[in-house]
């Protein structure tokens, strides 16, 4: 992995050791002998399992909104906050719990994030009323905030600089994208079997394993360099700006981007983004330190994962509704059918490491992004009366495996390029990216969509607009790669 000196657009040297952990035998690497690397890798999936929930927790409820509504007598409108409040709270908070991460320890934020989560889905999984399951949705996405950066810092501390810690972020990945792609089947199965309560509920046992398991292997480490101060200001504006944004791009779901309704928390957004970048360029100790956008390496990782990101999480929620809409699966089915692009994402995180230490961590990013750009043409083509094979199968497999072979390389090169006192906002920037990337590629590709349908609910008007959502997915994967072949740097040593 490399470390750049603050303000420097060189391509990266070697990282500085990460945190010491507690000594307990050989200090090896994932793949080693001796009780150090059972710890290490004990360590790797509690970060993971802990990546896991909080990406699943993104789409597993999608299946079982009908049932949520029936169930709890939510409005449309009402119906749709489920969804956002959660991520709108992920969004907001994100680089807040990375810094906190970093100033009052990797561990502790790990922890107070999974046991709020955890508390709050067994709220939603309890709720009597609509109002209830929205607010446990946002506390459960505020969780998720404090939580995400805190598993790729913990996981990055870990694992010495090198081949191993690419490996481990290889995982990382994969295991994320498996979340997302997991939430159709996962959601599917527990709310035909038990109750739509069940997506919900099965967070509190697997967190509460994770818990322990966290507790138990799981040692503190800090920041030495970072001063016991938030810079509450910025942390205000930064959380109130991405919030609001994240609500403005909500809306156009349901209002479009001309409405008042939509443009007001857009423009407000984007002012208090302005005004905390103020902010940062002036505080002595601040929340981001502008700096960091002068590494090419973070700058172009997280450009490259808001591009990618916008496409790869729009594909799940268009094939979930033409399987259903369109196919007439039922929910299980829908799920059933996209196991094939959840493996092929897992297996496009596992093989990145192999093609980064030959070609360059550059050019696979560049690679995925142009594999996923195929698969969204080859989906683009897709029928109302299409086959498994021709327009699931296929093109998933292409999509997903172009996603895991994209987001490897890059946070491993964001995370790489950050001095150990910046780990874990570096982390949540690029959780961030990711996430603000999905929540505008859904808004913009929904849009297209319904722009092409103009409100038909017929099959074929349904599958036209869906076939446009997949052409401007794969125009923007081409725009990513461009992107990332000119912005990130030519050679590192992840």
């Amino acid at each position: 992995m490399a470390h750049v000196p603050a303000g420097t657009e060189t391509d990266p040297d070697p990282d500085p050791q990460p945190d010491p952990q507690p000594p307990s035998g050989p200090a090896r690497g994932p793949g080693g002998d001796g009780p150090r690397s059972a710890r290490t890798w004990a360590v790797i999936l509690a970060a993971c399992a802990g990546q896991f929930l909080v990406v699943l927790d993104v789409s597993v409820v999608n299946v079982a909104l009908p049932s949520m509504r029936a169930d709890l007598g939510l409005s449309t409108t009402g119906l749709q906050w489920v969804l956002n409040a959660y991520s709108i709270a992920f969004a907001g908070f994100m680089l807040l719990g990375g810094r906190a991460a970093d100033i009052f320890g990797r561990k502790l934020m790990f922890l107070a994030g999974l046991g709020v989560f955890t508390a709050a889905s067994l709220a939603g999984g309890l709720a009597q009323e609509g109002w209830q399951l929205l607010a446990a949705r946002a506390v459960q996405g505020l969780g998720a905030a404090v939580l995400a950066p805190a598993t790729l810092t913990i996981l990055t501390a870990a694992v010495p600089a090198g081949p191993a810690r690419t490996r481990a972020i290889a995982t990382w990945a994969a295991v994320g994208a498996g979340g997302g792609a997991a939430g159709g089947l996962v959601g599917g199965v527990l709310t035909d079997l038990l109750s739509w309560r069940w997506v919900l509920l099965i967070n509190v046992p697997a967190g509460a394993l994770v818990l322990a398991a966290a507790a138990l292997w799981l040692t503190e480490s800090r920041a030495k360099e970072a001063r016991r101060r938030l810079d509450l200001p910025g942390a205000v504006l930064v959380t109130g700006g991405l919030a609001v944004l994240a609500y403005g791009i909500v809306q156009t779901e349901q209002s479009g981007w001309g409405a008042a309704v939509t443009l007001v928390p857009l423009v407000g957004g984007l002012l208090l983004l302005a005004a905390f970048l103020g902010v940062e360029a002036r505080t002595k100790e601040p929340l981001m330190p502008l700096r960091l956008f002068r590494v090419r390496a973070v700058s172009g990782a997280n450009a490259g994962m808001l591009v990618t990101g916008s496409a790869s999480f729009a594909m799940w929620f268009f094939m979930t509704v033409y399987a259903q809409n369109v196919l007439g699966y039922t929910p299980l089915e829908a799920g059933l059918a996209l196991i094939p692009s959840s493996l092929s994402v897992v297996l496009g995180s596992k093989l990145a490491p192999l093609l980064m230490r030959r070609i360059g961590a550059r050019h696979v990013a560049v690679l995925g992004a142009l594999v996923g750009s195929v698969g969204f043409g080859w989906q683009s083509m897709m029928t109302a009366d299409g086959t498994f094979l021709r327009t699931i199968l296929g093109p998933g497999i292409l999509m997903m495996a172009g996603a895991g072979l994209a987001m490897t390389p890059l946070a491993a090169l964001a995370t790489g390029s950050a001095a150990p006192g910046e780990a874990g906002l570096v982390s949540g920037l690029v959780n961030t990216s990711r996430t603000m990337g999905g929540a505008i590629g859904l808004a913009v590709l929904s849009t297209v969509a319904a722009a092409r349908t103009s409100h038909g609910t017929g099959p074929v008007a349904l599958t036209e607009g869906y076939a446009l959502a997949f052409r401007t997915g794969a125009g923007l994967l081409l725009v990513a790669a461009v992107l990332m072949a000119f912005w990130l740097p030519r050679h590192s040593d992840t």
